[in-house]
């Protein structure tokens, strides 16, 4: 995953509360294991109109925004059905951190294996930000601080879980970050071999 430091980016701001799973990406589309090329299908019903074109009108395809690395959103993103195909689609959009009051924790925990942060700030903390990204304003999110710098200065603080949030600053997926024992990894395979060698007789 790509490291997480500070991001710096006019926010899409999009503040429509209980956007659930499929909003972001409707069940059709689940069949593919890649988490590429979902971004196109994110938001669907908002985006295209009957005929299955791009409309234009959605925020997500009006400039600055289809350049926007932040996502400022209403209350309890993420909400509905757990599918990983959710964070797939906005990281595929370009996004890196979404902002909102609450968030689906399963979705939550679903961004973080995908490298997107996600920060919860109360209504009046959002609904500045997204006054910033109506202004086409830009924000600042600093991990590492746990900050959010609003364009007129202001600082909104947020906490974060510090395993996650080492897997983020550190670019690790979960599997990298087990990796990050890999010594001790192989240290024990090397004991439980001299002790269970039938273990590792494939014959």
């Amino acid at each position: 995953m790509q490291k997480f430091d500070q991001v710096t980016s006019i926010p899409t701001p999009f503040t429509q509360v209980n956007v659930d799973t499929d909003i972001i990406i409707p069940a059709k589309h689940l069949k593919t294991i890649t988490r590429t090329g979902l971004g196109v299908h994110a938001f669907e019903n908002i985006r295209y109109g009957a005929d299955g074109a791009l409309t234009g009108e959605a925020v997500f395809d009006r400039a600055p925004y289809t350049e926007a690395t932040i996502l400022v959103a209403g209350e309890n993103f993420g909400c509905g059905s757990s599918r990983e195909h959710a964070p797939w689609a906005i990281a595929d959009m370009g996004y890196r951190c979404i902002i909102a009051p609450s968030f689906a924790d399963i979705f939550a925990s679903n961004c973080v294996k995908n490298g997107i942060l996600t920060i919860t700030l109360n209504t009046e903390a959002v609904r500045h930000l997204a006054l910033d990204g109506e202004a086409e304003a830009e924000i600042t999110v600093d991990l590492p601080a746990e900050t959010v710098t609003a364009a007129d200065g202001t600082v909104f603080n947020f906490t974060y879980n510090p395993v996650h949030k080492e897997m983020l600053v550190g670019g690790l997926d979960e599997i990298g970050q087990t990796l990050q024992d890999e010594a001790l990894i192989t240290a024990f395979e090397i004991r439980q071999k001299a002790a269970q060698p039938w273990l590792y007789n494939r014959d």
